[in-house]
C-alpha cells in the first residue's frame, strides 16, 4: 500500500493541545471556529514519508504541529533542489490550494512528525468568508515570495557558512514558522539534508556561526542569538 494512503488512513481529529498550535485559528470568529475545527485532521508521517508529491492534486492545506519536513523538487538534470525546511508552526501550499493545482514540489518528513490538514474546499470557504484568515494568507504569500527568491540565491552560494546562516534564518522566520520561537529542535544530519552539505561540513560551519555569537548549539537543537546577523552576515 502506498505510504501516502497509509498516512491518509491514519488521520484523526486533533487534540486540544494540537489545536492550540494552529496559528490562524485564533484569527477566526467564534462562528467560523465552530465550523472549521471539526474539519481539521492530523496524521503522523514517519521519516521519509511524503506528505505531498509532485504531480498529485491538492486535497488539503497542510501545517506542521511537531517535527520537521522539507520542501524540494528535482530539476531537469535530476538534481534535487531543497527550497526550505518546514518546522513547527509552518503552513504551506496555500498557492497550490488557491489555484487547485497539482503539486510542483515534494514535502517529505525528515523525522517522525505530526501534520494537520484542512480540506481544500474548507480552505476556500474561509477565503470567501473570513477576513482574519485572508490576512493570514496574504502575509503567508508575501513571506513565501521572499523565501523562494532567497532559495534561488542560496542555490548559487558556494560558501558553506553563508549557506547555513541563510538557511537557519529562513527556518526562524516568525511569520511562516510561528512555532519555532528561539530554539529549533534539529540534528546536524537534518541540517545537512536541508542545506545540501555533509554532516561534517555542517558541524564545521556551526562552529563558525557559534564563534560569531549568531547561534548557540544546545542539546538537541540550536538557539538563535542574532537573527539579523544570520540574514546579513558575510563570510
Amino acid at each position: 500500500m502506498p505510504k501516502e494512503n497509509t498516512l491518509h488512513q491514519r488521520r484523526r481529529a486533533p487534540t486540544p493541545a494540537e489545536l492550540h498550535e494552529v496559528p490562524w485559528l485564533s484569527l477566526l470568529t467564534p462562528e467560523e471556529r465552530l465550523k472549521i475545527v471539526p474539519q481539521l485532521v492530523v496524521s503522523d508521517p514517519q521519516t521519509g514519508d511524503l506528505v505531498c508529491r509532485v504531480g498529485k492534486p491538492v486535497t488539503y492545506w497542510f501545517g506542521v504541529i511537531s517535527g520537521l519536513l522539507k520542501m524540494s523538487s528535482d530539476n531537469e538534470s535530476g538534481q534535487t533542489m531543497t527550497f526550505t525546511g518546514v518546522p513547527p508552526g509552518g503552513w504551506f501550499g496555500e498557492g497550490t490550494a488557491l489555484k487547485r493545482e497539482i503539486y510542483r514540489y515534494n514535502i517529505q518528513a525528515l523525522r517522525p512528525s505530526v501534520v494537520a490538514g484542512l480540506p481544500v474546499d474548507t480552505f476556500h470557504w474561509l477565503i470567501d468568508h473570513s477576513l482574519g484568515f485572508n490576512r493570514f494568507i496574504m502575509n503567508q504569500l508575501n513571506e513565501r515570495l521572499g523565501q523562494f527568491i532567497a532559495a534561488r540565491e542560496l542555490d548559487r552560494m558556494n560558501n558553506p557558512e553563508l549557506r547555513l546562516a541563510r538557511h537557519l534564518a529562513a527556518l526562524f522566520n516568525p511569520v511562516l514558522f510561528s512555532g519555532v520561537g528561539e530554539v529549533l529542535r534539529i540534528t546536524q544530519q537534518e541540517l545537512a539534508y536541508l542545506v545540501g552539505l555533509s554532516r561534517q561540513r555542517v558541524n564545521e560551519a556551526l562552529r563558525v556561526l557559534e564563534a560569531r555569537q549568531l547561534i548557540r548549539v544546545e542539546y538537541g537543537g540550536l538557539r538563535i542569538l542574532d537573527l539579523h546577523g544570520l540574514r546579513t552576515a558575510q563570510f
